[in-house]
């Protein structure tokens, strides 16, 4: 055993009620980040009936309330060891705060700045997103630095307050009935105040990573110029289609040109990163950054859409879509707190592989049922969604403890990237899309009603059929565009079902290799001094326990 793993042991050993207590202050800001992420959710379609919005552009508010938590994570992980925990928690506190605000007052705000509701929305859920990155950028490290011989059993049990928030703030929600929606967004408040006063008093430890030694350099080279290139290429592409809609930049631009000019960015901040750290990133981090994609989007993609693509069944029972979204995270909330005789039982790769089958049996089953059999199937897809996440930061946490806060929060900065700049608008397209294929082949005079004119989104060019329009329509033509659009709801869970089973190919395949390489086991932190003199032969390698 080596001297670290020695004060691995005995540093567990140590664990006492000022880390506890510390513990369960960030679990109640993953609670404060659930609760802004479900009240949006299920608020959505008064948002769309109030402010007039499309069914992409509900897919666009849903990504912004995603992706800038990327940028958040991001970038506090590159310099949250140089100004402390206390600080970036700090300013997540101030951020949730401005952006419960700026939402709770969207009307007043977009009457007196005479901008579309929608711009409203988009800044207050860009803002919030930004707070939801900063948490998570201190609370992964801190927690994977306070239990390092158990980093995925307590990353899930962490990970719990993520279903418990959706829980807790969804039957509130719901429970709040057809009041106005400004009170449900209030909602946030209660959390969010809660965990600015817990941790007020809180001493921070110093991360596993600073702690052993490891070099700045040495933890940026772990994620390395191919993960930078990843990160970049999604977050140029997003905040540049942003500018693109508001007419701020690129006016006047032909397609190509703008491409040229996000091509360019990317390879100037991709280079800049290169020259640093002179390393192309860990081969396995790289593949386990991709695989993030497809699970993002399979697990909080559908979360976004859930409520809505189940709103047309569930209201054959005289139910809240939203029922669903809280059940399936009741499932996750339970599970999560038993991860650890799971993990122990079945290695984190198993468990992401199992996941992955019951997760594209769940979305297909969901896509075919209707009346009570919805229930057995958001069973399956809630068994199946529930490891997905904090078992991927375990794994990185577990295999990459020279990355520090850098590996963990790249891997979660690119899920909730991916999920935001493709998984979302993704579903909210593939429904534009389809139905108005379907309506322009069953009523083209139909069609010409209620289509508009062509849309830019990220993936191309869409004409959406308006609401406003809609409404307009006797009853019987008004329910047979429902019911089209109904069928496109349910066929977008059907294409993401495809996102699980590249998963569960792309984890049997690490099985393989980790199988080749005499198992998969944890990675002891070793400094670069003593890698060197392991490199050279001055000291023995550190023994397994």
């Amino acid at each position: 055993m080596s001297h670290h793993d020695g004060n691995n042991v005995a540093s567990t050993a140590k664990v006492g009620t000022r880390d506890l207590f510390l513990f369960w202050s960030c679990f109640i800001a993953l609670i404060a980040t659930a609760f802004a992420f479900i009240t949006r959710v299920l608020i959505m379609d008064q948002w769309q009936a109030d402010f007039g919005l499309t069914e992409t552009e509900k897919g666009e508010i849903l990504g912004v309330g995603l992706w800038p938590f990327a940028v958040s994570i991001v970038l506090f992980s590159l310099i949250i060891d140089r100004i402390g925990y206390g600080k970036a928690m700090a300013f997540a506190f101030a951020t949730h705060l401005g952006a419960a605000l700026i939402l709770f007052f969207a009307k007043p705000l977009e009457q007196s700045l005479g901008i579309r509701g929608y711009w409203v929305l988009y800044i207050g859920s860009f803002v919030m997103a930004l707070g939801n990155g900063t948490v998570e950028a201190v609370i992964n490290p801190v927690v994977a630095s306070l239990f390092p011989n158990a980093k995925t059993k307590w990353l899930n049990i962490l990970h719990a307050g993520w279903p418990g928030g959706l829980v807790l703030g969804g039957i509130l929600t719901i429970a709040m009935g057809d009041i106005d929606w400004q009170y449900k967004v209030g909602l946030v408040f209660l959390p969010v105040i809660a965990y600015g006063l817990l941790m007020l008093p809180q001493r921070f430890p110093v991360s596993e990573r600073v702690a052993a030694g490891v070099s700045y350099k040495a933890m940026l080279q772990q994620v390395g110029v191919i993960g930078a290139l990843i990160v970049s290429i999604m977050l140029v592409w997003e905040i540049t289609r942003v500018f693109i809609e508001s007419e701020v930049l690129f006016q006047g631009m032909s397609e190509s040109s703008i491409l040229i000019a996000r091509l360019v960015i990317v390879a100037v901040l991709t280079g800049a990163f290169g020259a640093y750290v002179h390393a192309p990133g860990r081969p396995i981090f790289i593949f386990l950054l991709l695989i993030m994609i497809p699970l993002a989007t399979t697990e909080l993609g559908t979360d976004s859409w859930i409520t809505s693509l189940m709103g047309p069944e569930m209201a054959r029972f005289n139910l809240d879509s939203g029922w669903v979204l809280v059940y399936t995270s009741l499932i996750m909330l339970i599970l999560r707190f038993f991860a650890g005789p799971i993990v122990h039982r079945i290695s984190p790769l198993g468990l992401l592989a199992v996941s992955a089958v019951l997760a594209a049996c769940g979305l297909v089953f969901l896509s075919k049922s209707t009346g009570l059999m919805i229930l057995a199937a958001a069973t399956l897809y809630g068994f199946g969604k529930t490891f997905f996440w904090p078992t991927m930061l375990g794994v990185v946490a577990e295999q990459y403890p020279k990355g520090g806060a850098m590996t963990l929060n790249t891997i979660a900065g690119v899920g909730m990237l991916s999920v935001g700049v493709l998984g979302n608008p993704l579903l909210g397209n593939i429904q534009d899309r389809e139905a108005v294929e379907q309506l322009q082949a069953s009523n083209p005079a139909i069609f010409e009603q209620v289509v508009g004119e062509p849309r830019i989104s990220v993936f191309g060019t869409y004409r959406p059929l308006l609401q406003d329009q809609i409404e307009k329509l006797p009853e019987q033509q008004r329910a047979e565009v429902e019911a089209i659009r109904e069928a496109a709801k349910k066929n977008a869970l059907m294409t993401v079902a495809i996102f699980p089973c590249i998963m569960f190919v792309s984890y049997v395949l690490l099985i393989l290799y980790y199988r080749s390489q005499g198992g998969y086991k944890p990675q002891v932190l070793v400094t670069d001094t003593e890698e060197e003199q392991m490199m050279t032969g001055g000291v023995a390698g550190p023994a397994e326990m």
